[in-house]
């Protein structure tokens, strides 16, 4: 299960947005987390979002376009975030260690994450667009990298690929799973890391 929107790594320099506009968003997204923390997320509603931050409901329809983009901003905030602690962090999730601790660091913290954003990107799919493949962009490059500093492996790419599916399967989007903070949820999350390890150390080890 990744995020649902288009790549985060971004690509040539964006466009500037206006001011108010950016003070909107942050506010906006503030607002968001708040309800989301407060009242899960089946109750974020658009409505329900421009009232709570004191917005117009044209000011959050034009900067989100439904409900799903709600989620799909909140997801692409934390993606930045995630990225960068990968990119610049300290090791050995970022760099300096081995690239088989580093793999095992990768796919620990992907899982977490996923875990945490669970119903957040169940929430961000657009029920009238197909279902996305999730956006393996960063984890399959980052897994790629690694591999081809682990040594000689044959056919990176197809492994890269492999590897990323064990992590950003959307189809897990629809498996039933257990609330965050739960003795359910930190077992799963648990068995979910071992068995990262175990294919990443039985693979280049």
């Amino acid at each position: 299960m990744g995020p649902v929107t288009g790549p985060v790594v971004p690509f040539g320099k964006p466009r500037g947005e206006r001011a108010d506009a950016v003070r909107n968003r942050e506010h906006l997204l503030r607002t968001a987390r708040q309800m989301l923390a407060e009242q899960g997320a089946e109750k974020v509603t658009m409505d329900g979002l421009a009232e709570r931050a004191g917005l117009g409901k044209g000011t959050v329809f034009r900067r989100f376009g439904n409900r799903a983009g709600i989620f799909r901003a909140l997801l692409d905030a934390d993606e930045q975030r995630f990225q960068q602690h990968v990119l610049s962090g300290p090791p050995p999730l970022g760099p300096g260690a081995e690239p088989v601790e580093r793999l095992i660091a990768y796919g620990r913290a992907r899982i977490a994450f996923l875990i945490d954003h669970h119903a957040v990107a169940r929430a961000a799919i657009d029920r009238s667009k197909p279902i996305p493949a999730g956006d393996p962009s960063m984890t399959q490059l980052h897994i790629r990298m690694l591999l081809l500093r682990a040594g000689p492996i044959p056919n990176h790419d197809g492994l890269a690929m492999q590897l990323t599916a064990a992590l950003e399967g959307p189809l897990l989007l629809f498996l039933s799973h257990p609330a965050p903070g739960t003795t359910v949820a930190a077992q799963t999350a648990a068995s979910l890391d071992n068995a990262w390890r175990t294919l990443i150390e039985r693979l280049l080890r």
